[in-house]
């Protein structure tokens, strides 16, 4: 756990669908499940500059400040860049695109790009300019939802919002490939990519397994459903819902868990 502390309702980012917020109730199973990825990361980060590239509220940013020697933020919204600035005085915060990021070539050690993939159309130039950004060695660390459990059996995504979404394989050879055919002023390492290190997956852990028991088969469902349906949320959902924790999710490797059955993957990746 962290020191950092979410955002309070009178300064709260709104809720649109194509990101997730703290400090709402019926949003926070979806907050904490992205919210453990940064927990996991706050040791990986300390001493060192970050770029979170798509940094949304700015809430993960913050958390990683806490132990990073610098945390520089870059997200295409003018409205979540305005608040972060407001909110997190803390951080370096551009407005700008994922894809011509507003960085110098090798400033950066670690970039952060957490349930921003899938939302974007050019994906291989994203990565290369993360390729670009980092040091020598340096780390790109990526979540995004799982396609096989998140979107199943659909050939287009479940989420309005998402491009396109990736199994592990497909994640694995993007990072591997992107960059290695791009030449020109904003590409260093050309022939480069990603050699990834870890294929992680978030999972459910012992209490949302038997909450997903409680509500039929899945409480993600149970939330979706009476969402699209425009159904009041019954009390004992809700309560169920905004008790959820970040230690109610297990982050595991494909060592020790079938990764394709995981919510979100999480690709660790050096750069070559």
């Amino acid at each position: 756990m962290t020191d950092y502390q979410p955002t309070p309702q009178s300064d709260q980012l709104a809720l649109t669908g194509e990101r997730t917020v703290p400090g709402i109730a019926a949003e926070n199973y979806w907050f904490r499940r992205h919210e453990v990825a940064y927990e996991y990361i706050l040791d990986r980060c300390a001493g060192l500059d970050v770029l979170e590239a798509g940094s949304g509220e700015g809430y993960g940013a913050a958390m990683v400040a806490t132990r990073a020697a610098s945390v520089t933020c870059v997200d295409y919204d003018e409205q979540a860049v305005e608040h972060t600035r407001r909110r997190y005085p803390e951080l370096i915060v551009h407005q700008g695109n994922l894809i011509d990021l507003p960085l110098a070539d090798a400033s950066v050690d670690v970039v952060v790009n957490f349930q921003v993939i899938e939302h974007l159309w050019d994906q291989s130039a994203f990565v290369a300019e993360c390729h670009r950004v980092l040091r020598p060695g340096g780390v790109l660390l990526m979540s995004t939802p799982n396609r096989i459990t998140f979107s199943p059996g659909r050939d287009t995504p479940l989420n309005p919002f998402h491009t396109r979404e990736l199994n592990a394989a497909e994640m694995t050879e993007l990072l591997a490939g992107a960059g290695s055919e791009a030449s020109g002023p904003n590409v260093t390492g050309a022939g480069g990519g990603f050699d990834v290190q870890q294929m992680l997956g978030v999972f459910h852990g012992a209490t949302l397994r038997a909450l997903d028991e409680k509500w039929g088969g899945s409480i993600i469902d149970a939330q979706i459903e009476r969402a699209l349906a425009g159904d009041e949320w019954p009390a004992e959902l809700t309560d169920d819902v905004a008790a959820v924790a970040t230690a109610d999710f297990d982050i595991l490797s494909a060592t020790d868990a079938d990764i394709d059955a995981s919510l979100d993957l999480f690709a660790v990746a050096v750069r070559r």
